[in-house]
């Protein structure tokens, strides 16, 4: 290779560069939404979180969590719901029976795993 084609050639990978640097996209950030009856739940949290870090999901990093909780009774719980739809959330997760008929009422039934 002579000295003017190493020279062309650099000077066109080093135009190329910032072009192939924005062609790569971050990970996907992921949403869920949890609603659930109250805060005393802290063990199945933990053991939730942990499991999405074994599926490499880390909060902050690839993965955000809204947390509701009807803490004043389940009469909170379909604006809590309705918080959650707005969001856009991939998944919902509820914890209890009043947090999954709001999240059902507020999604249009559209709930798997629920019959």
């Amino acid at each position: 290779m002579k000295r003017r084609e190493f020279i062309t050639f650099i000077g066109g990978a080093a135009a190329a560069w910032p072009l192939a640097a924005h062609a790569q996209q971050a990970e996907p950030m992921r949403r869920i939404g949890v609603l659930a009856g109250q805060e005393n739940h802290l063990p199945e949290f933990e053991a939730f979180r942990k499991q999405l870090q074994d599926l490499a999901y880390v909060e902050g990093k690839n993965l955000a969590i809204d947390w509701r909780y009807a803490e004043r009774g389940p009469d909170q719980s379909p604006i809590l719901a309705q918080q959650l739809v707005d969001l856009h959330p991939d998944v919902i997760v509820s914890i209890t029976t009043p947090a999954t008929a709001a999240v059902k009422a507020t999604t249009g039934n559209r709930v798997a795993g629920v019959p």
